[in-house]
């Protein structure tokens, strides 16, 4: 008999995208992205962080005051669809921790992807995010919170023999 307490493969890609937020050095908001084909294949993956060649502790980091993150961090769902090196994204689903913002709803659009999953929507009500929905349903891209039937993903990086 199989085990039934697997996750389902919402809740996989939604946990690869969480492991790749591991990866921001951004002390403040770590989101990641895992764009899927339609055969359920990882294309690409993404974070948010500095662009390659900028080195990440020449930037600043903070939220606020005279020098802030903004102008520089490349947000989760661009690394992601810049990291698919010219693959074709036509019809994917893309897999983020943060509804996207208006800037990464354009380049979600122009390269093709068809839906999004998200988890949080904390910023909602936010000019970004209202044009970003509105461009969204123009192009007529899907998007949909998911609602998870589990609360964590727990990951053993121990080596059987060392159990």
């Amino acid at each position: 008999m199989k085990r039934a307490d697997y996750i389902n493969w919402d809740e996989y890609f939604m946990g690869v995208a969480m492991l790749a937020a591991k990866r921001s050095k951004d002390p403040s908001t770590q989101v990641g992205a895992c764009i899927v084909s339609q055969d359920n294949i990882i294309i690409s993956t993404g974070y948010n962080g500095m662009p390659k060649g900028c080195r990440d502790d020449e930037f600043p980091w903070n939220r606020e005051g005279e020098e802030t993150k903004y102008p520089y961090v490349v947000h989760a769902e661009l690394n992601a669809i810049l990291n698919a090196n010219g693959r074709d994204l036509r019809g994917s689903r893309l897999y983020v921790a943060l509804f996207p913002c208006n800037e990464c709803a354009k380049a979600i659009i122009q390269s093709g992807v068809r839906e999004i999953v998200y988890l949080s929507d904390k910023y909602a009500t936010t000019p970004t995010t209202l044009a970003s929905k509105r461009m969204l349903d123009a192009a007529g891209v899907r998007y949909t919170q998911l609602r998870p039937s589990v609360k964590s993903i727990t990951l053993d990086l121990v080596p059987e023999e060392d159990k």
